[in-house]
């Protein structure tokens, strides 16, 4: 429940950043590297924009990609992991042998080659994130699949007439419900990580304000750490982001709990 609060506070600032926002993030507000004053709360950046404004901005991009890329990992893994759990047989085997090998690639310096190759750009970022993270995810919802397959309400719909769309549609995926939940929020959690770890490398969109962007100028500045505006331009958003880390992983084990009764504490 605080990870859902938390949660809500940060949708609420994406939502209303043109009104919270003191600033249009992208105009030169004032004089470069201003300390934080009345006019600019947390001070401006090296070309004069206002860091307030772009940390709330920022929020946005953090949530777009968190909630587009979690959905297109769990829609792939869905796909996948519940027609080889149902269907089983060759199609099974053929589509774990291929989940065995994208799960033995090294995924993060795989996304670094296809980011640079691809162009920088929020759609290729969010498309590339979900293509290469959905595996791990497909092999636990197969699990599930074999497992509610072999359950009697399962074969009576079978036996009754109803048909492989019909089965899953209707009864696998909404008892996969609560597992892809889960799913979704740890997968939104480490799209939020990677797309600030792409934009902190430069490969991310440089139109896109973003924590990590921000994160990245920051530290581009000579003597950053020799004096105190990291504490105003760098904390702030390396603040931000582990905290929605922090949250949706907080939300994600707090479903874990739901969805498996044994994790709970016991008192």
């Amino acid at each position: 429940m605080p990870g859902l609060g938390i949660l809500t506070i940060f949708v609420l600032v994406a939502l209303l950043a043109p009104v919270l926002a003191p600033y249009d993030p992208h105009a030169l507000s004032g004089q470069p590297l201003e300390r934080p004053s009345a006019a600019h709360p947390l001070g401006t950046n090296d070309i004069g924009q206002d860091i307030l404004s772009e940390l709330i901005f920022g929020a946005r991009i953090s949530l777009i990609v968190a909630l587009a890329a979690s959905m297109g990992t769990v829609a792939l893994a869905t796909l996948i992991g519940a027609a080889a759990g149902y269907l089983g047989g060759w199609l099974d085997t053929a589509l774990m042998r291929g989940v065995d090998v994208l799960l033995a690639l090294p995924r993060l310096p795989l996304l670094i080659l296809l980011a640079a190759l691809l162009g920088a750009g929020l759609p290729q970022t969010i498309a590339i994130i979900a293509l290469l993270f959905w595996p791990a995810a497909a092999r636990t919802i197969r699990a599930q699949t074999q497992s509610l397959r072999r359950r009697g309400y399962i074969q009576m719909a079978r036996q009754l007439g109803g048909g492989t769309g019909y089965v899953l549609r209707r009864h696998i995926v909404p008892a996969l419900a609560p597992l892809l939940a889960f799913e979704l929020v740890m997968a939104a959690g480490r799209a939020v990580a990677l797309e600030a770890g792409l934009a902190f490398l430069g490969i991310g969109d440089a139109a896109a304000k973003s924590w990590g962007l921000m994160m990245r100028f920051a530290l581009n500045l000579p003597g950053l750490l020799l004096g105190d505006r990291w504490l105003w331009w760098l904390l702030p958003p390396a603040a931000c982001l582990t905290l929605l880390i922090l949250t949706l992983t907080c939300i994600g084990i707090g479903l874990e709990e739901r969805w498996q009764p044994r994790l709970k504490r016991r008192p």
